[in-house]
């Protein structure tokens, strides 16, 4: 399958799984999951969605072996990230637990951004 497919069925997830919670949270009259509702949203569903439209519109052919690791970075942060903050703000587990794995997986998605910017720069400009 090619990235931007996987992005795109990795970015509908995401919306699937943002889209649940939110009606979980309007129907319980609970928000208290709302930063891990906006996180799964923007990290999980947005970034995938644009990473795939990258991968689709300016990555024709990038370098394989980077742009599987890229792709693997990030989203093994963004379901890190997603599940830490579940946990975290639905008082499961105590926040001096968590707080370095968000922080870490924070880094970590960061360092996803930075590998697509590196795979865009790199990429050779097609001209239409």
């Amino acid at each position: 399958m090619s990235f931007d497919r996987q992005y795109l069925v990795w970015a509908l997830g995401y919306a699937v799984i943002g889209m649940c919670l939110g009606i979980v949270m309007a129907a319980s009259h609970n928000h208290g999951e709302f930063v891990t509702h906006a996180h799964i949203l923007l990290v999980g569903f947005v970034l995938s969605i644009a990473y795939g439209i990258i991968h689709k519109l300016w990555l024709g052919q990038p370098n394989p072996i980077l742009a599987r690791i890229q792709f693997i970075v990030h989203q093994a942060a963004a379901v890190i990230l997603s599940v830490g903050l579940f946990l975290l703000y639905g008082n499961l587990v105590a926040a001096d637990r968590l707080e370095p794995v968000l922080a870490s997986a924070s880094v970590v998605v960061l360092i996803g951004a930075l590998l697509m910017m590196y795979m865009v720069l790199r990429a050779r400009v097609v001209k239409a």
